[in-house]
């Protein structure tokens, strides 16, 4: 091959590569962007299980959310009953399903796990997936049937919303907190067995997620109109300082 014809082929090549790179940059660019908005949609407006499950608050609102709740030490703690809270949720099965025809459990695994695969005739069970924990950063596999390390956690636990104003509640109220999508995750086994019904003074996730845990939390205690712990509620604020910017207190 003649030598302009080489050079010439070589121009080519090397516009080539450089013009697959940019476009491989622009569509990594494009799908993080895309997942980034997913990922905030997802974790701040209700799920379409629930319309009305607990909006998670951002970092300022949860600030003044946690400013404004009544501060008072838990009561009632001796009179707990997880069954007080309505099926489902005492491991004996019977849960209620919700608007879109699914129980509370079913459209947390869909809503937190990835690479999902739902039943061809009930779309609601999650036949496979990912979790990546958010309480540990583990990345874990979901077979339903295997053992699974997945669980469905209450963020603010039955417990601890019991001993925090819910005794008081009527039975319906009760079990529609037991089933608020917005306070439910999918996480990991032990760490959800670690963290049991303790607040925020008593348990903490990773640091990473410190801030989406404390808005969670105040999002939850805000809606139902449930009391923090002093003790608590210090915890909190020192865990929304991680968020960005921080406050100055």
């Amino acid at each position: 091959m003649p030598k302009r014809s080489r050079t010439t082929a070589r121009r080519r090549w090397n516009r080539f590569l450089a013009t697959s790179v940019v476009l491989i940059a622009v569509a990594a660019a494009g799908m993080a962007l895309y997942l980034n908005r997913h990922e905030t949609t997802h974790a701040e407006t209700p799920s379409a299980g629930d319309p009305e499950s607990t909006r998670l608050l951002d970092a300022g609102q949860a600030r003044t959310g946690l400013d404004r709740l009544t501060v008072a030490w838990n009561r009632n703690w001796e009179s707990y009953d997880r069954n007080a809270f309505g099926p489902g949720w005492s491991g004996r099965g019977g849960e209620p399903t919700l608007s879109d025809g699914c129980t509370a459990r079913e459209d947390v695994m869909k809503r937190d796990l990835t690479e999902t695969r739902v039943g061809d005739s009930n779309s609601c069970l999650v036949l496979t997936g990912t979790l990546i924990d958010p309480y540990t950063g583990e990345r874990l596999p979901y077979d339903r049937f295997k053992a699974s390390d997945i669980e469905i956690d209450h963020v603010v636990a039955l417990g601890d919303a019991w001993r925090s104003g819910a005794s008081a509640w009527s039975p319906e109220q009760r079990e529609k907190f037991a089933n608020d999508l917005g306070n439910l995750l999918a996480v990991q086994k032990q760490a959800n067995q670690d963290k049991g019904s303790k607040t925020p003074d008593q348990w903490k996730p990773r640091d990473a997620y410190w801030c989406e845990y404390a808005r969670r939390w105040v999002s939850v205690k805000s809606r139902w109109g449930l009391t923090v712990q002093p003790t608590e509620k210090s915890a909190l604020a020192d865990m929304l300082d991680s968020c960005s910017p921080p406050v100055n207190r």
